[in-house]
């Protein structure tokens, strides 16, 4: 019997299986690396042993320093979590061997499936010789053979692109998971992704629970799951299952692992086996009503599942809320999380609460908020609404983008699924929620009841105070301008925008009248200029320039702080560039974001050098553009 798990995972993960255990009585241990001493899940630990360093490659990844932390710390069995060492053979082999008990798959199992390359062996699928591509074949997707996330893929449509994306990826997926293996394989335009869940105990038995359907993703990571997936002809479901179940026999599974596909054309394209429990495994424990972690640990101790798979009941969707800006190409986002606050009736996964802080180092997801209903329209309403009540104060988050996302027809009605969904639909989606101009004047009005911007009676109507607050959904610029004035019964008279009326105005609370319809705003300030009302995320506005705020045309600065891993080959000042152009990668949350020129020109000034750690704004590299000659640096 387990009696103490060592979870080698951080974050929501981690949290996740140390639920599970407090259920079943069992002791937890905790890794951490340094960026995360205070992180949520060493919090809810029994125990935690530190991992010196703040790189993955350092840390969550030092395979061997797991194992110690894990006998240093009397534990007698190892869970990997997902991402990281969990797909990694030799770490499943080092556990073992070092006494403890292995919470996942045979390591043969994983080295048959974890590698993708060798999983479509297995299946008899070759992948394309990166050496023989031609114009014909693209466009074609550049993957890494280990681990998932969206990391070390790169979709190419140009052969001219091919071997740097080749080497980008390669980068990217070794910094991730420590190994750099690539391999290309065709690229099937806006095809579905479906998956089924796999669970195996040690004496034969297996089960399919059912599919999933994760086709909503931006740069390949999923964003909204769901299960069962919707809308799948009887025969193509059941052919899905079939294969699944195939492939786990063929190499004698055991424990949790996901057979994922690509629907395209009424056809199903295997992608891999995933030797691991997935991120959006509580899609389908909320509609098979098990627990599969707990089912994992009783597997590792030698239980024997009951031979018929449990049956479902209804349907249960997933949001994963990141710290990232969609309307500036995903960015990510980081900083102080002031205020998370998700209402009740909602499955929440999550490693962060109030007061942490979202760095740099890892992945930029908050949290998972799942629900569960009868029918599949029920839970997406169910979902949205619990979307927007939840409270997040602190760095830009995806969570308006997924309100509308679970809103939009296709989503709604389940009629064009499919992984194209957010190159279609990004830039409406990524419009403003209405309100943006009442938030503000919510917001003006709580400043001044506060006795920011004054508030005092005035004789002289004529003297509006002025008030703008940046925001999305403004003016020409994104800002919303607000006007107003004090009156003689202590109250306020807003000016502009027009048709609005004070029905009560406290620094906390503001009651708006427009149209015949009253809305209550709460509001919430903080010293940095940030405000946030209701969902809306607002920021003051200083009523001068800030002459040190002005940069050069044609500065290219960090849109995010990360660190510099790489800059074109031979790149140097007095270059001459080419719109797009890239110049310089950035590393931030494992994912590489490429810096490109902003039109053509000559390099005039290069800040970037690898290794170089940056914060969001610093100056990386200057291009002065012929029609500007003034650009110099």
């Amino acid at each position: 019997m387990i009696s103490r798990l060592l979870v080698a995972n951080r974050g929501e993960i981690a949290c996740r299986v140390f639920r599970t255990c407090r259920d079943l009585g069992v002791s937890t241990v905790a890794v951490y690396s340094d960026a995360d001493a205070g992180a949520l899940h060493v919090r809810e630990a029994d125990a935690a042993v530190r991992l010196p360093g703040a790189a993955p490659s350092e840390t969550y990844l030092r395979g061997d320093l797991i194992v110690k932390a894990a006998l240093a710390a009397g534990a007698d069995a190892v869970h990997p979590g997902y991402g990281f060492l969990s797909e990694n053979a030799d770490f499943a082999r080092a556990v073992t061997d070092a006494g403890l008990v292995w919470i996942g798959p045979p390591p043969a199992a994983i080295e048959a499936m974890a590698s993708k390359t060798r999983a479509k062996e297995l299946l008899g699928i070759a992948p394309l010789d990166p050496a023989r591509v031609t114009e014909s074949d693209l466009p074609v997707l550049v993957k890494a053979a280990a681990g998932g996330g969206g990391r070390g893929m790169r979709i190419v449509r140009e052969l001219t692109e091919l071997a740097g994306e080749l080497e980008s990826a390669s980068a990217e997926a070794a910094s991730a998971f420590g190994d750099g293996e690539v391999f290309v394989e065709p690229y099937v335009e806006d095809g579905r992704h479906v998956e089924v869940q796999l669970l195996c105990d040690a004496h034969g038995t297996v089960w399919a629970l059912g599919t999933r359907d994760c086709s909503l993703q931006r740069r390949h990571q999923k964003v909204i799951e769901e299960a069962p997936a919707p809308g799948l002809p009887a025969a193509l479901e059941a052919s899905l299952l079939d294969t699944a179940v195939r492939a786990a026999k063929a190499v004698g599974y055991v424990g949790a692992g996901t057979v994922e596909f690509l629907v395209a054309d009424g056809r199903a394209h295997f992608l891999e086996m995933n030797t691991r429990l997935q991120v959006e495994h509580p899609v389908t424990e909320e509609v098979y009503g098990v627990d599969l972690v707990a089912l994992q640990l009783a597997v590792a101790e030698g239980a024997k599942l009951p031979p018929e798979t449990p049956a479902p009941r209804g349907h249960a969707i997933e949001a994963r809320l990141y710290a990232e800006d969609p309307a500036r190409g995903w960015a990510p986002q980081t900083g102080a999380l002031r205020l998370f606050d998700v209402p009740g009736g909602v499955r929440l996964d999550t490693g962060y609460a109030s007061g942490d802080a979202i760095g740099v180092h890892y992945d930029p997801m908050i949290a998972k908020l799942t629900v569960h209903a009868p029918t599949r329209d029920g839970a997406v309403r169910k979902l949205a609404r619990a979307l927007e009540r939840t409270r997040i104060h602190g760095p830009v988050t995806n969570r308006d983008l997924l309100v509308a996302s679970l809103r939009h027809p296709e989503y709604a009605r389940a009629d064009r699924l499919d992984t194209g969904f957010y190159d279609r639909n990004l830039p409406a989606l990524t419009t403003a929620p209405g309100g943006g101009d009442l938030a503000a004047v919510a917001a003006a009005l709580a400043a001044a009841r506060r006795g920011r911007f004054g508030g005092g009676w005035r004789n002289l109507r004529s003297q509006d105070e002025t008030r703008t607050y940046g925001g999305t959904g403004g003016g020409p610029d994104g800002d919303h301008e607000v006007r107003y004035r004090p009156t003689r019964d202590g109250g306020y008279e807003v000016t502009a925008p027009e048709g609005v009326r004070v029905v009560a105005a406290a620094p906390d609370r503001v009651s708006l009248e427009t149209a015949g319809v009253v809305s209550h705003f709460d509001v919430t300030a903080y010293e940095d200029g940030t405000v946030h009302v209701g969902g809306h995320r607002l920021t003051a506005r200083p009523r001068f320039t800030d002459p040190r705020a002005q940069t050069a045309p044609g500065s290219l600065l960090a849109p995010m702080p990360g660190t510099v891993v790489r800059v074109a080959d031979g790149l140097a000042v007095g270059d001459a560039v080419t719109a797009g152009q890239p110049l310089l990668w950035l590393e931030a949350m494992k994912m590489e974001h490429r810096v490109t020129a902003p039109a053509s020109g000559t390099l005039t000034a290069l800040h970037a050098a690898p290794g170089r750690q940056v914060e969001v704004g610093a100056l990386l590299a200057v291009v002065q553009t012929e029609e500007r000659p003034e650009a110099q640096s």
